[in-house]
């Protein structure tokens, strides 16, 4: 006997949304940012944790999130916080931009809009730092309105769910308007939040648990036996790599000579140990005519290696401890060894403060 031809279209009926809600009610993560299910959380929370969670993991955002909860426990606080006490805060967890748009987008609120975020996604929208992601999620989990949110997870359960075959990027307008017929009149913002669960939890990139998923039965991917093969992506394209050098330099009494960057352009207003431009790779005499100042400069064994986003990064490390003379006409600011875990160093510079003090090993844990 032939057996039923295969579906091929999840189907766009409320039972998705029921099913997905009745699961998420049972097994929603507990996150310091969530209300529970069937409450609104608070705009604030979510504003900030969904900012610090663009392109990082739960995993990370975790402590920043609690850090900065407690020293700045309203947006009001935040907007009067100077913009170096907030980018030391965010030291290390990356994509520095963001934390620029935080404060800017802080300032805003407190003082265009009395400290209330707006409600809808129009007005979100209108907010720096925050694009359509963003504020579809904030309208959604805080203020309860319905807007469709998308993000990787989702991506990934939408793509499985609809057996959207077309590669990533390219697919994301069909992912759109699949994920649209998706999303419930009401609990719009614990459907979005079950949506996320379910791509982190159980419809995962690899090895998706499909026998614990509560659409399993609804999955065309899964009925086609093609779960894992989705979604589909376009070949990425080879990241340039670019090279430098910094100086780690240091003076009698220790302290370590920092700079900080432009306020714009990549790790805008964060600290560095000074550094070269960086391209194409040069001889060291090239890199040395970049040096902070004067001194017996010596390359450290190793180069210090960090992948950004749009390009890799490859870099030599020179010490030296600078002459009373040098060291007062140096550019920069003196630093207190035992305070430069402190300062707003990102994570490229912490790698490279750790390669030249490889042997100064107490420094290690004071950096955040």
């Amino acid at each position: 006997m032939a057996k039923p031809a295969a579906k091929t279209k999840a189907k766009a009926t409320p039972s998705v949304a029921s099913h997905l809600l009745a699961w998420y009610d049972r097994h929603a993560r507990r996150l310091p940012w969530r209300a529970r299910p069937g409450e609104l959380s608070d705009p604030y929370a979510v504003w900030l944790s969904e900012i610090m969670l663009q392109q990082t993991t739960v995993a990370a955002v975790g402590p920043y999130f609690q850090r900065f909860l407690a020293r700045w426990p309203t947006v009001a606080a935040l907007a009067a916080a100077p913009i170096d006490d907030v980018m030391r805060e965010w030291a290390g967890l990356g994509y520095y931009s963001r934390a620029r748009n935080l404060h800017a987008c802080a300032v805003a609120v407190a003082g265009e809009h009395g400290g209330t975020f707006p409600d809808t996604e129009e007005g979100l929208r209108a907010l720096p730092g925050i694009g359509p992601y963003t504020a579809a999620a904030i309208a959604a989990i805080a203020f309860g309105r319905k807007a469709t949110v998308i993000d990787g997870n989702v991506d990934r359960v939408v793509t499985r769910l609809f057996k959207i075959e077309t590669p990533l990027p390219a697919s994301k307008p069909e992912i759109r308007a699949a994920a649209e017929t998706l999303t419930p009149d009401a609990r719009a913002g614990d459907f979005a939040q079950a949506m996320m669960d379910l791509g982190a939890t159980i419809c995962t990139p690899k090895r998706p648990s499909c026998g614990r998923c509560p659409l399993e039965t609804m999955c065309a991917a899964r009925a086609a036996g093609i779960e894992e093969a989705l979604p589909k992506r376009a070949p990425k394209k080879e990241r340039p790599v670019r090279h430098g050098a910094c100086f780690f330099v240091s003076r009698a009494d220790g302290a370590l000579l920092l700079r900080k960057r432009a306020a714009k352009g990549l790790l805008g207003g964060m600290m560095e140990v000074p550094t070269t431009p960086w391209g194409a790779e040069t001889g060291d005499d090239a890199l040395l005519a970049h040096a902070p100042l004067k001194a017996k400069w010596k390359k450290r064994p190793g180069l210090v290696e960090h992948t950004f986003t749009h390009f890799h990064l490859i870099l030599k490390v020179f010490t030296a401890e600078a002459s009373a003379k040098e060291a007062a006409r140096a550019e920069g600011v003196w630093i207190a060894e035992e305070d430069v875990g402190g300062e707003a160093l990102p994570s490229l510079m912490r790698k490279v403060v750790e390669h030249a003090m490889l042997d100064a090993g107490p420094l290690f844990g004071k950096l955040k």
